[in-house]
């Protein structure tokens, strides 16, 4: 009996288990890795050459390259696993540190991630699609630019709360016009939000010409940032590790504890599930829409004071690399909840650091990496395939669905 109900209860486990979306979530990312490594492949001379002698010659150069690819990425992003055993046998600091940078690296490009997936995610939650997160970006790292060589003789436990303070609030001021127009006039978000884009663009690219312009540099960048608003290290070059990674994550705890376990959470779901009913229960719909989106820049304002504060320690003309357009998948990645944000961010962190050795050692193009995170969201988006392809059962009704007349999916 007790081995019958070990085996009931493996079958009940390995039934959830292919009905979950987290099985879902898995295997489209390991779907869209291989079909990613399978793309680098075929798109490599090498293998083009080896088909000329014969056609499993050609397969074998392909799965090589398939091999040399993915060795690469993985090198990259958390380093080479005998020279890091080697460093710490050799007891050597530098080596040390040299041997384990890029896996903190990886931490470092995936900082950003958190708080812009998690500012795209929080529009989600609240019904709104919010595609302005690069602009929100680009003003919260100029405020925070701004506030980080303006205000002298601080200490430190006062000027960098400070100087991210006030990219929380460049983002937020930047998202609270295309609330308020949302909510006033009925101005869809994507259309206002893509717009304040570019105006931020421009903006940037004025701010660094004459008023935020270092005058000791020929070129549009604006001064450097005093020590004391700095992002504090927690290791000696070339390791750029800083606290923003483990402030992003306290800020994914409080998305989290505002969104689940508070009353203003539970109404900004409600909105963002239905307006309507919300509206009829005597919750102020309009004050949710332009709360949720203004929270929502803020979340994206600190992505940018982050890159300021702790990388760069400059502002510059396009400084961002696309950070806020990636956050669409992220969020979508996450299934708009802050862990699945955490976890997508670590996933492309460490799949854009890995990147560059990726090109170097495997001579793949870098995009390579932009098309792999195209494959993995493509499969989160469309599961009806991968639970065809790997005949997993269907969700359970009450599991399944997105939210109609809402972005946010379940």
């Amino acid at each position: 009996m007790t081995q019958e109900k070990k085996k009931n209860g493996l079958a009940i486990f390995l039934d959830e288990l292919s009905r979950s979306s987290f099985m879902v979530t898995l295997l489209a990312i390991v779907t869209g890795l291989l079909l990613g490594g399978l793309l680098a492949a075929v798109t490599t001379i090498d293998v083009y050459t080896a088909m000329k002698v014969s056609f499993w010659e050609g397969i074998k150069v392909a799965l090589s390259a398939m091999g040399t690819t993915f060795y690469s990425l993985f090198i990259g992003s958390v380093g080479n696993p005998s020279e890091i055993i080697a460093a710490y046998q050799s007891g050597d600091s530098l080596t040390i540190r040299r041997a384990i940078a890029p896996f903190f690296e990886s931490l470092v490009q995936t900082t950003p991630y958190i708080y812009a997936g998690l500012a795209v995610a929080l529009g989600f939650r609240v019904g709104l699609f919010n595609i302005g997160a690069e602009g929100q970006i680009f003003m919260g790292a100029a405020t925070a630019a701004w506030a980080g060589y303006t205000f002298s003789g601080l200490p430190v436990y006062i000027h960098l709360p400070l100087s991210l303070f006030f990219g929380a609030l460049g983002g937020g001021i930047w998202s609270f016009i295309p609330g308020i127009l949302k909510a006033k006039t009925g101005a869809h978000e994507v259309i206002t939000t893509m717009m304040m884009n570019y105006v931020a663009f421009l903006m940037i690219d004025w701010l660094l010409r004459y008023p935020m312009k270092d005058p000791n540099e020929y070129t549009p960048k604006s001064p450097w940032i005093l020590d004391s608003a700095k992002m504090i290290r927690l290791f000696d070059t070339p390791i750029r590790f800083h606290i923003g990674f483990f402030i992003a994550l306290l800020m994914a705890f409080l998305v989290w504890w505002l969104l689940f376990k508070t009353t203003l959470g539970f109404e900004l779901r409600t909105v963002g599930l239905n307006p309507n009913a919300a509206k009829y229960a005597g919750m102020k719909v309009t004050s949710a829409i332009v709360i949720g989106l203004s929270l929502s820049g803020a979340l994206a304002g600190m992505a940018g004071a982050n890159e300021i504060l702790g990388v760069n320690y400059r502002l510059v003309s396009g400084f961002s690399s696309g950070y806020g357009f990636d956050s669409i998948a992220l969020a979508l990645l996450g299934k708009s909840h802050p862990i699945g944000v955490v976890l997508a961010s670590l996933l492309f962190g460490f799949l854009r650091n890995g990147a560059r050795l990726m090109q170097v050692r495997a001579d793949v193009p870098i995009d390579i990496v932009s098309i792999l995170q195209a494959l993995i969201l493509a499969f989160i988006a469309a599961p009806a395939i991968i639970r065809t392809i790997y005949r997993l059962k269907e969700p359970k009704v009450e599991e399944a669905g997105i939210s109609v007349g809402s972005w946010r999916s379940e």
